[in-house]
């Protein structure tokens, strides 16, 4: 029901551009987002109602008088009677405050053997009618230490645009990202632009670029026999979620967010 609501509203799209090297497996199918995955989040905001406060770098989670206590690196504190953490694992861990004493032994244990692969991700931006000239819209590559998976992001989306120029994105491979993981970012795009030019060597000079430090990109170990979402504390309701209490794909946020929906109600 998700997937048939998004298509009808054409924020998914099946993904029919040719993608060089992907390993289909047996019935599943792949879909695009045109407008970026931030188009899904954004839509079920809308949907919600929510009034949504972005750029708060939350620090501490204290009990006061019966109420959650949320503090961030910026601005006051706020209070709130019930509190859902879906950051990555390990963020969750490096709360403080009064939450660090809320685990018990088991699911420290639980929490601590997650794991998450790390990457960068290159964006190379060209101006409007630049030609690539490459015969696919996104390749897996096999055998290159740096570099997995290239993207020509419009074309991949399947949406041109006279106005708008073309865009590159490339992902580094997992043991890349782990080896350069405190590098300079400006050191590791050189290295990833090196490896690119031996791939496409006839890429054109783009305008600008950007280099992204992924840290937490994929759950590589979840929470183990977990029912996708984890209570922290009872009353007042502390509960985390996310992909870290299932898989890092989109079934995996959809299946921890019903668990997490089921375990919230009776609070509200």
């Amino acid at each position: 029901s998700f997937y048939e609501e998004l298509l009808s509203h054409g924020i998914l799209k099946p993904l029919t551009a040719p993608v060089e090297g992907m390993v289909v497996r047996e019935g599943s199918c792949n879909y695009v987002a045109p407008q970026g995955i931030s188009s899904v989040v954004k839509y079920y905001l809308e949907q919600s109602g929510a009034d949504v406060s972005y750029e708060q770098h939350v620090t501490h989670i204290s009990l006061r008088d019966g109420r959650w206590e949320v503090s961030r690196k910026e601005g006051p504190p706020e209070q709130f009677d019930v509190v859902i953490l879906t950051m990555p694992v390990p963020q969750i861990l490096q709360l403080r405050g009064d939450v660090v004493n809320m685990l018990n032994e088991s699911q420290k244990q639980q929490l601590e053997s997650v794991s998450y692969s790390s990457r960068y991700a290159l964006g190379l931006f060209y101006e409007a009618g630049t030609g690539l000239a490459v015969p696919w819209a996104a390749q897996y590559v096999a055998d290159n230490p740096c570099i997995r998976f290239i993207s020509i992001d419009n074309e991949k989306r399947n949406i041109e645009s006279p106005e708008v120029g073309p865009s590159l994105v490339v992902h580094t491979t997992v043991s890349f990202g782990r080896e350069h993981l405190d590098s300079d970012p400006a050191e590791v795009q050189q290295i990833i632009l090196s490896h690119l030019q031996r791939i496409l060597p006839s890429l054109p000079k783009p305008s600008s670029i950007k280099c992204q430090r992924w840290r937490y990109s994929q759950v590589t170990r979840a929470v183990p026999n977990c029912p996708g979402q984890m209570i922290l504390h009872t009353q007042p309701l502390l509960i985390c979620g996310g992909d870290g209490f299932t898989r890092s794909n989109f079934d995996g946020c959809i299946e921890s967010a019903m668990s997490l929906a089921e375990a919230v109600k009776p609070h509200l």
